[in-house]
């Protein structure tokens, strides 16, 4: 496998998220030809061993599981904050048709 030239590589990203996806690429084309070529040291070759494993496998699973608990607890912490703004907006009515004019949120 040759080297790319700097020409045949993406242009550097805009962000620092496209420049870090530039880099994971050449990183993995560089892993790839030492592979390719038989000079890649053991910490490559244990690093992709390890991303293959079951274990690597459970723990990708796990904090994609995670990741969706925290959003399914965002989501509920966002509707119960809503529910509360429409329950002070409903007291707030419930008051004036009352007749108090009193704003006081500590009176309900």
């Amino acid at each position: 496998m040759a080297r790319k030239s700097p020409d045949e590589l993406p242009p550097p990203g805009p962000t620092v998220k496209k420049q870090e996806d530039r880099l994971i690429t050449m990183a993995i084309d560089t892993a790839e030809r030492m592979f390719l070529e038989g000079t890649a040291p053991p910490s490559i070759v244990t690093h992709f061993l390890k991303l293959g494993t079951t274990r690597e496998q459970l723990e990708q699973e796990r904090l994609r599981a995670e990741n969706a608990l925290l959003e399914a607890r965002k989501a509920s912490l966002e509707a119960q904050a809503h529910v509360e703004q429409l329950v002070a907006d409903a007291l707030k009515a419930f008051r004036s048709y009352h007749g108090d004019e009193d704003d006081d949120p500590d009176i309900y």
